[in-house]
């Protein structure tokens, strides 16, 4: 019994019912530090909140708002799904004057003036923002914030210049309230780690991914990495201390507790914030381990130090007769709304626990769940409650020459290179690149990586500066694609040998490469023709020689179009492709999608026989000894016939083999004619046997044996020069 009667009154100490304890110098403290951490939240959204929701950014808060309206005709209803004074306008303006208003507001809050209305303006101004960045508000540094400020309006002194704030304590209630939300946030974040179903938790292998899978991994998240799996096991036992014991000290242990409590909450959470990046999240959360402590636990802690005017400074004076409350309107409302706020967060915290909650309580839950569940301020805290076990990177990566070479667009935090880790940038939180990182373990992909994209391909300057360059300061990038990697640390022995810090694999293409076409409009290449045109269109030539030859046969996706085909061939041609030289003599030959031209044909056929392309030399020669667009000319047919047979082509063999020994003119050689028509025989050419059994009786043994010795020397030669290319 004893027992009972002592833990109910440590609730009631907890609670603020009990014993003679004050709080004003551990209030001025946390309204002081939450004023701190929305000067940087609202300093992000000045530089960022354009590129990110304004009309022309990545996800406009006019096209949300507008879909609300759509869905929901009923005003009232669209506002509470997204509780946002962007309703009035969602103009770049708008987006600059409530970041200045916010920001104004959190300075009020550093230098105490005002506090309850700056942090219903810091409150209403970042829930605008928070329930409109869709994509860049996924995590819960949001929520903790927006919570935080809403739960302090109560906690917060009256007036306009209230100081220490003596003549006007806070109302017990509003105390618990504070220290209610910490011990959510502790307690919640720990009993979900083991009832959220990750094992990772459960065996004791939380850590061996967590460094290497963080937003922004700094050197000392490498380092800690490397430690042993003893090291990250006691890492993992400080979690469960620091988010399921001390909270429960705290509440049920006394003073002594709250400062166990206390001092295992700072050193996870500076343990957290040094190693993982994780913005304002840990500073926030330390922030609020602060309202632990009471001025007579203060003083206590300050009379420890040799300084006897520490011990009085820290003394708060008595707090002032406080104006009359209980039974005003006032005092009856601030209970209601502190009450009201206490009955939320346990049901949100039942229903994302999956609790079954029947009853006359389920029909509270409903209305409950619609009404507040988009303000983002009534939470229930799952923080890292799963943990992937890989690190996925998505990056962008543009070419201005249709495909030939690719250009990154450099992050400024996240790391691409072997060789790079992120800065300290807490309590910065980088939503732009965090965001990025989070949705690259989305399945099926996300389509905030389109959206990025195509406003990279339009070189929206905005867009741009959220990168660390542009790596296309030349000519734009007229295709981007978005390879994915796999990322893991190296280990120590591999660090020291090459500097690196990553080992990379290549995971493909996150989603199909995006182009821009020449009217300026924004593709998505989703199958291999449409990367061939993509390529083709950029200008390079082996696309445009395989899109001819796509056009000339024609298939199942793409109709036959000679006319198209000589387009394409022509263009690859004019680039000096021989294959596509070859290809557009072919159709100038034949007539297929051009008249026919048989001089422009002779004319392509010779800038790729010039090339060495061996069906180009044959064609070449046919064409002069026939006299086929250009005058008929033995010695050049033989010519070319010959660097075409020299290259072991048999047709050619037996083209200058039958010409040389005809008598047409200063092309006639009868013992190499033979020689050739030998060598294309023993190849298995029907004509130059045939032209040798016609010839050889009429001849001698010796010029016979001559020819046979010839080819067989030519043979050799051809062979040592294919041996050696």
């Amino acid at each position: 019994m004893h027992a009972v009667s002592g833990a109910w009154r440590r609730l009631k100490d907890f609670a603020a019912l009990g014993g003679d304890a004050t709080y004003l110098w551990p209030r001025w403290l946390v309204l002081r530090a939450i004023g701190a951490i929305y000067l940087i939240i609202f300093a992000g959204i000045i530089a960022d909140g354009g590129a990110l929701i304004g009309p022309h950014g990545l996800t406009p808060v006019n096209g949300l708002l507008a879909q609300l309206r759509d869905a929901h005709p009923n005003a009232l209803v669209a506002f509470l799904r997204a509780p946002s004074l962007f309703w009035i306008s969602g103009s770049n303006g708008m987006i600059t004057v409530l970041g200045w208003c916010g920001l104004a507001a959190a300075v009020m809050l550093v230098l105490n003036r005002w506090p309850r209305i700056a942090l219903f303006v810091c409150w209403s101004i970042f829930l605008s923002f928070v329930t409109t960045w869709r994509a860049f508000s996924e995590t819960q540094p949001d929520r903790v914030m927006l919570e935080l400020a809403l739960v302090a309006i109560a906690f917060a002194p009256a007036g306009a210049r209230p100081g220490l704030g003596s003549k006007s304590p806070p109302l017990p209630l509003a105390v618990f309230m504070v220290r209610w939300m910490l011990f959510r946030l502790m307690f919640e974040a720990g009993i979900m780690k083991l009832l959220g179903g990750d094992p990772h938790w459960r065996n004791f292998t939380a850590m061996d991914a967590m460094y290497e899978t963080t937003p922004f991994p700094t050197v000392l998240s490498y380092l800690d990495h490397q430690l042993p799996q003893a090291y990250h096991i006691f890492e993992i036992v400080l979690t469960f201390v620091a988010e399921i014991a001390a909270p429960l000290l705290a509440v049920f242990a006394g003073r002594r507790g709250r400062w166990f409590a206390l001092g295992a909450w700072t050193v996870f959470q500076g343990g957290i914030e040094l190693t993982n990046n994780f913005g304002w999240l840990n500073v926030g959360a330390f922030v609020l381990g602060l309202t632990l402590l009471d001025d007579q636990m203060l003083a206590a802690a300050a009379r420890k130090f040799p300084w006897p005017g520490l011990g009085r400074w820290s003394t708060p004076p008595a707090p002032g007769p406080a104006t009359p409350t209980d039974g005003t309107w006032r005092h009856h409302g601030w209970h209601i709304a502190l009450w009201t706020y206490f009955g939320l967060t346990v049901l949100f915290f039942a229903i994302n626990c999956g609790m079954p909650v029947e009853g006359f309580p389920y029909a509270l839950a409903r209305p409950f769940k619609t009404v507040f569940w988009d303000f983002r301020s009534f939470n229930s805290f799952t923080l890292f409650a799963g943990t992937p076990s890989n690190r996925y990177a998505v990056e962008f990566e543009g070419s201005n020459d249709g495909g030939k070479t690719w250009r990154l667009y450099p992050f400024r935090y996240q790391p691409q290179r072997l060789d790079q880790l992120s800065p300290v940038i807490a309590p910065r939180y980088v939503r732009f690149e965090a965001a990025l990182q989070i949705a690259g373990y989305s399945d099926p992909p996300s389509p905030l990586f389109g959206i990025v994209a195509a406003h990279l391909l339009l070189r929206d300057p905005d867009i741009l500066r959220l990168f660390q360059s542009d790596p296309f300061p030349d000519r734009p990038a007229t295709m981007i694609r978005m390879p994915v990697y796999r990322m893991s640390f190296t280990d120590f022995a591999t660090y020291r040998k090459t500097g690196q810090y990553w080992r990379k694999e290549s995971g493909g293409l996150y989603q199909p490469v995006m182009y821009v076409n020449a009217q300026g409009q924004i593709g998505e290449a989703t199958s291999a023709l449409d990367e061939a045109r993509l390529r083709a269109e950029g200008g390079d030539a082996e696309a445009q020689n395989h899109l001819a030859f796509l056009y000339a046969h024609g298939g199942e996706d793409l109709p036959k179009d000679s006319a198209e085909a000589a387009k394409w061939y022509r263009k690859a041609a004019e680039q000096g492709l021989a294959a596509a030289q070859f290809n557009l003599a072919v159709i100038y030959a034949g007539g297929d999608g051009v008249p026919p031209d048989h001089a422009e044909a002779a004319r392509w056929y010779r800038k790729a026989a010039g090339q060495g392309m061996i069906d180009a030399q044959f064609n070449l020669g046919v064409i002069y000894a026939e006299g086929d667009g250009v005058p008929k000319d033995p010695a050049e047919a033989a010519r070319w016939f010959r660097r075409a047979a020299e290259q072991g082509d048999v047709d050619a063999q037996s083209s200058l083999g039958q010409l040389l020994v005809t008598d047409r003119g200063a092309a006639k050689d009868f013992l190499e004619g033979l020689a050739w028509l030998n060598l294309a025989a023993a190849s298995g050419d029907h004509d130059a046997a045939a032209n040798l059994a016609a010839l050889e009786p009429q001849l001698s043994a010796d010029l016979v044996s001559a020819a046979r010795q010839k080819a067989r020397a030519l043979a050799t030669e051809i062979a040592a020069w294919k041996k050696s290319r």
